[in-house]
């Protein structure tokens, strides 16, 4: 788990729907780390609004959201909820724009990026898979191709590129969750290295 102190390591998750993005903070989780998950206030904005939560209604309020009150409004929201946690390490989930990127590292002075890769076919299956599970999945081709596009159009294919590190995670679930292990582990390392010296 995290070590207790004020100055913080911000890791932000970035990927396309179906990469990982969930597993990855819930492996974090798991271990203690505190997540903020950026889509959580959308899902409550469309909770406030009365409107269903499904993918494409999500992304369009999304988008209007953005427009109404900002390009930066989740970036501020989230900045405001990693502020108030007590621990050396917090991931965000799910950074989507530049804008965001430059919001955190403006605001947060130890922000870092990861991006979580897998190939479409294999995330779309997994996001076919769990379609029951999360009323804000796609159930079919053309809809996940869909939903990629409005993910482009935001932004996080850019957010990917500038990622400090990326992840593949193409195998099992085993695999991905040692990968994440191992990160958590070094990233551990680093701080108490820092502090000793």
């Amino acid at each position: 788990m995290g070590l207790k102190t004020k100055k913080q390591v911000v890791v932000g998750v970035t990927g396309l729907p179906g990469s990982g993005k969930s597993t990855f903070t819930s492996i974090a989780k798991s271990l203690g780390y505190p997540v903020v998950v950026m889509g959580d206030f959308i899902r409550l904005e469309a909770k406030k609004r009365g409107i269903k939560p499904t993918a494409e209604n999500l992304s369009k309020l999304m988008f209007k959201v953005r427009k109404e009150k900002g390009e930066d409004v989740l970036a501020k929201l989230t900045v405001k909820a990693v502020k108030k946690m007590d621990s050396s390490i917090v991931f965000i989930d799910g950074v989507r724009t530049l804008r965001e990127v430059e919001f955190f590292k403006r605001n947060l002075p130890d922000f870092r990026l990861i991006a979580i890769y897998a190939p479409e076919k294999i995330r779309f299956k997994r996001i076919f898979k769990r379609r029951k599970l999360r009323v804000d999945d796609v159930d079919s081709w053309e809809r996940f191709k869909k939903r990629d596009q409005n993910e482009l159009k935001i932004g996080v294919g850019e957010v990917m590129s500038k990622a400090n590190l990326t992840i593949k995670n193409s195998g099992s679930l085993k695999r991905f969750e040692a990968k994440v292990k191992k990160f958590l582990e070094e990233l551990n390392h680093e701080i108490l290295f820092k502090r000793s010296s």
